[in-house]
């Protein structure tokens, strides 16, 4: 078993790169910035504030959603997988490039546009709660009386000690 996933949250470096290849597909490249933020160590020393660069690839509906919306400086939740591309340029050098192929993105901010240019996303709807103990694929009860260990003074009559 293998896992390949990244998980960025940053800002757009610059304006994406577009291209519609052949048979329509659109193509969206462009840079991500994330930042360490500067902190003091316990022992007194000083970490600087390190910006880090990533060259992120999206194609066919990503894509096309990044062409209407992102800008340079959008903020943007990032899902992919990274990809290590090799290509042979005119003078018969080997390049390499590691990119950050979107899987799946999330646009943050709205900075500098109306609020009618990007719908509002549906309201999710609660989902059952679980936790470690609760191995069954039940939901942990809502509501008191629907909840088999609460005590009521029904029950209280009950018990053997």
């Amino acid at each position: 078993m293998s896992v390949n996933k990244v998980i960025l949250l940053g800002n757009v470096g610059q304006d994406p790169e577009i291209k519609y290849l052949e048979g329509g597909v659109c193509l969206a490249r462009f840079s991500l910035a994330t930042t360490d933020r500067a902190y003091t160590t316990a022992s007194g020393v000083q970490v600087q504030e390190r910006t880090e660069w990533h060259r992120l690839v999206a194609w066919r509906g990503i894509a096309q959603v990044i062409e209407k919306y992102v800008t340079k400086g959008s903020p943007l939740y990032i899902e992919g997988k990274l990809q290590t591309r090799q290509w042979t340029d005119s003078t018969g050098k080997t390049n390499y490039t590691t990119e950050i192929l979107v899987e799946n993105m999330e646009l943050l901010g709205r900075k500098g546009m109306q609020n009618s240019q990007i719908p509002n996303p549906p309201i999710p709807e609660p989902q059952p709660t679980y936790t470690k103990s609760n191995f069954s694929n039940k939901p942990l009860p809502k509501k008191e009386e629907d909840d088999p260990f609460s005590s009521s003074e029904e029950e209280a009559d009950d018990l053997p000690f």
